[in-house]
């Protein structure tokens, strides 16, 4: 059961700014009204789930939308499948810059939409989370001074070692509209100077996707086809702080072995530091399963009926926190501290993990938990709307 998904309070104060928000939507408004054409542009596995409630709700509106995958994620494990199981459109425009280093990936994307930006002459550019294509699209739309709307702005780590952290920060300062997930991104653009007029607290688009598709979440069906007939725990690993470095992978292996130790581990893969992990011999151990990339529902559906979850990614820490199940992320910090106040997310050391899973797995798992302000499936629709003020002046 969950609590405290809508806090009225909280929209109702972000709702009382609209006569200060107006002026600086009318500057938008000279620029669109040369094109109603909202383009969005999507690269990587997150952006999926947040880009989809946007454009349903926006279609819903009779709004021209464009969606551009970059292809920065382009094999059908890590993109194509996504599509398909969100009922997003098959994109008009696929970039397929593929993968790369930092520069070289987001340079090629900088390439390719400036060619597309200078033909399609979009009324509003819509960038999503904080992968290097939402980088390049805010950089290119700046320079051709094209609006761009930020979904999910604000979030901070105030780590810059994090290269999504640098990609964040670039992102809002060039943005004309700011939808933020929850109070505290709010407050971090506040803290750097950013408009109020240009903010929106609109709840999270990522839970809209996941709160549609709850029904199709099937524990049960995972578990059979996987082969998991007792409890067990899931993990996701793919940080360069965990995974680059010979001697960080090694104490990552000893800590993920000592987890599988006390339970079954299940252990979908990302490409991104498989070879590392392999040679630090994280196959060894005979009560660990690891596996190829899952789609969506697929994943989704072993992380509705796993005891624990271990992770380092961001958006795990909100999908654990809708779905009650308890989140261990193995970093230093995190931009999404809300998982934390208001949810199942705990930060944990690689040395601390296996004592905090012991204790975790010997705890009754209670029947409610705290969720986010606005976290309520409605945040495509939000966001929708404050686009469509903006282009159409309404």
């Amino acid at each position: 059961m969950l609590t405290g998904a809508v806090e009225p309070d909280a929209w109702s104060r972000f709702s009382a700014m609209k006569n200060v928000r107006r002026s600086s939507l009318i500057a938008i408004r000279l620029v669109v009204q040369m094109s109603p054409l909202v383009l969005h542009v999507t690269g990587a596995r997150p952006n999926f789930p947040k880009a989809a409630p946007v454009h349903r709700a926006l279609a819903a509106r009779g709004v021209t939308q464009l969606l551009v995958h970059t292809g920065q994620h382009y094999d059908d494990r890590m993109s194509d499948v996504f599509f398909r199981e969100l009922e997003l459109p098959t994109p008009d425009v696929n970039l397929g810059v593929g993968s790369g280093t930092h520069a070289h990936q987001t340079a090629a994307v900088m390439v390719g939409l400036e060619e597309l930006f200078t033909r399609e002459r979009p009324g509003l550019v819509v960038v999503y989370g904080d992968v290097n294509s939402t980088l390049a699209a805010a950089l290119v739309a700046a320079k051709l001074q094209i609006p761009t709307a930020h979904v999910e702005a604000g979030l901070r780590s105030f780590d810059r070692t994090m290269p999504e952290e640098i990609n964040r920060i670039v992102t809002d300062r060039l943005s004309d509209l700011l939808f933020a997930t929850s109070a505290d991104a709010v407050a971090h653009l506040g803290n750097e100077g950013v408009d109020p007029s240009k903010i929106h607290l609109v709840g999270n688009p990522m839970i809209d996707t996941l709160l549609a598709n709850l029904g199709k979440l099937d524990a049960e069906r995972a578990r059979s086809e996987y082969g998991l007939t007792d409890r067990y725990a899931l993990g996701t690993l793919h940080r360069p702080g965990n995974v680059d470095d010979p001697a960080d992978a090694a104490e990552l292996v000893k800590a993920v072995h000592a987890v599988a130790d006390q339970i079954h581990l299940v252990l979908p893969l990302h490409p991104r530091g498989r070879a590392q992990l392999d040679r630090a011999g994280l196959f060894a151990h005979p009560n660990l399963r690891v596996l190829d990339p899952l789609g969506y529902l697929d994943f989704l559906s072993l992380v509705r009926g796993a005891e624990i979850v271990i992770t380092d990614s961001g958006g795990v820490q909100e999908e654990t926190t809708i779905l009650g199940v308890p989140c261990f992320t193995l970093r230093p910090n995190t931009e999404r501290p809300v998982t934390i106040t208001h949810g199942t997310n705990r930060l944990a050391t690689r040395q601390a993990l296996p004592e905090l899973v012991a204790a975790c797995l010997s705890t009754p798992r209670g029947d409610s938990w705290p969720v986010p302000p606005l976290w309520d499936g409605e945040a495509g629709a939000r966001i929708a709307d404050v686009i469509v003020g903006s282009v159409h002046g309404g």
